[in-house]
């Protein structure tokens, strides 16, 4: 009987807590179905009397924003991709490649967790332009496409691997790299499932550094041209919330299509543990 209490009350509070969670999220949706100015109203209606989509069309009939949105995928994508290659085959060597300094170098790069992003600012960005990167995709995923924070998920993750299952596949005649390629990676699934969410939403989010290094408004990613459509639109709050909605949509279909592994990688970094 007080397990049944106990369990009752822990998923009502669990149930409590998934509706405060979702319910700025929820009016989000519900807003940017509003006719304009139906949400300044006294007091906000929770639902659209006449459900519109027009405030999406506005957004994708201002100037540049279907390209912003494409900006931004094609800048996600491509630094998630590069991401997970360069960090996977570094965290992998910090784990179970021997070589001279490994243990040195990663505890400077750990040391390095600790200086702000904002400080490296200026010298990355005078770097990008002695190397001909300003203004270009190229200034936005190259600074981004080893991470130390992903280069130490994998590592802390591929110190679990047997190492007696590594040392077969030498011993059977497979070289490093295909002993990366067929046995590390299959193994490091989960954990790459985790650093593929992560590195997806830091890029897909990024306002400041896109906007620092991106002058021209055709490279312009969406959250820099959503925010400049909000200084046109400052009261329209149903045209925000509809560009709102547009920037979360990717984001949540990337953790929907992952989650099974990113899930799975939490439970076994639990066991683990």
């Amino acid at each position: 009987m007080r397990r049944n209490v106990a369990v009752a009350v822990v998923n009502g509070l669990l149930v409590g807590l998934a509706v405060v969670t979702m319910a700025p999220l929820l009016w989000m949706l519900s807003v940017s179905f509003m006719a304009p100015g139906a949400a300044s109203t006294l007091p906000p209606p929770l639902l659209p009397a006449a459900p519109t989509l027009e405030n999406y069309r506005e957004v994708f009939r201002h100037a540049g924003m279907l390209r912003a949105l494409l900006n931004s995928l094609l800048l996600a994508v491509a630094v998630t991709a590069g991401s997970l290659v360069l960090n996977t085959m570094a965290g992998y060597a910090f784990a179970k490649l021997n070589f001279t300094g490994r243990d040195r170098i990663f505890k400077t790069l750990i040391g390095a967790l600790l200086i702000p992003g904002q400080v490296a600012m200026m010298p990355l960005f005078l770097l990008l332009k002695q190397m001909g990167l300003v203004n270009t995709y190229g200034g936005v995923i190259v600074p981004a496409l080893a991470g130390i924070f992903g280069i130490y998920l994998v590592r802390q993750y591929a110190l679990s691997m047997p190492q007696d299952l590594l040392d077969a596949a030498r011993v059977d005649g497979a070289g490093e790299f295909l002993i990366f390629a067929r046995v590390v990676v299959p193994l490091l699934r989960p954990v790459l499932a985790s650093l593929a969410i992560f590195t997806f939403l830091g890029c897909w989010n990024d306002f400041m550094w896109p906007l620092i290094v991106l002058t021209d408004e055709q490279r312009q990613t969406l959250p820099v041209a959503l925010a400049g459509l909000s200084l046109e639109h400052v009261q329209d709050n149903e045209l925000m919330m509809a560009g709102s909605v547009i920037t979360v949509l990717p984001v949540l279909a990337v953790f929907l299509a992952l989650q099974r592994h990113y899930i799975q990688g939490l439970l076994l970094g639990s066991v683990k543990g």
